[in-house]
């Protein structure tokens, strides 16, 4: 089971994060490459979150009869594209932030994964006060850290 590679898109669709952790799961790309690959998941993901079947506004009507009034969950586009080679897990954050990670296809808790890496994302990138929003993350900590937690997981 293994991880290999991570890549984080800002809510503009723009490349913020790339990092491989694994050379020979994946085909080598240029960073031209991973700003058109950034550039074209923001799309897809935009179209498929529009794509969400509507749900029955009689459940929200009786919701709201009782007294509270819910707000409707997000769209949530596209979260997992599988195929024979790997599987890439999206977690979009509450801001717009996307982070796609590339894993094996057998890779179990890629959720608890994908959360991890964000838990650390927040706390050495968000809270680093040198960091500018929408700017590439360069954060010598974060680095440490995921590189660490991710060779934990590659290694079990």
């Amino acid at each position: 089971m293994t991880v290999f590679a991570l890549i984080i898109i800002n809510k503009a669709g723009g490349l913020i994060y790339n990092k491989t952790f694994h050379e020979a799961g994946l085909n080598k790309i240029s960073t031209n490459d991973y700003l058109v690959l950034a550039g074209t998941f923001h799309g897809v993901h935009a179209i498929t979150s529009r794509l969400n079947p509507v749900k029955n506004p009689a459940n929200r009507a009786s919701a709201s009869a009782g007294g509270m009034l819910t707000r409707p969950d997000p769209p949530s586009g596209l979260e997992v594209l599988e195929s024979e080679n790997f599987r890439l897990q999206c977690f979009t954050t509450l801001t717009g932030v996307k982070f796609l990670l590339f894993t094996d296809t057998t890779q179990a808790n890629v959720d608890q994964t994908i959360r991890r890496v964000y838990d650390m994302y927040s706390d050495y990138v968000m809270k680093n006060p040198f960091y500018q929003l929408e700017m590439p993350i360069r954060c010598d900590m974060y680095d440490r850290k995921l590189l660490s937690y991710i060779r934990e997981i590659n290694n079990r």
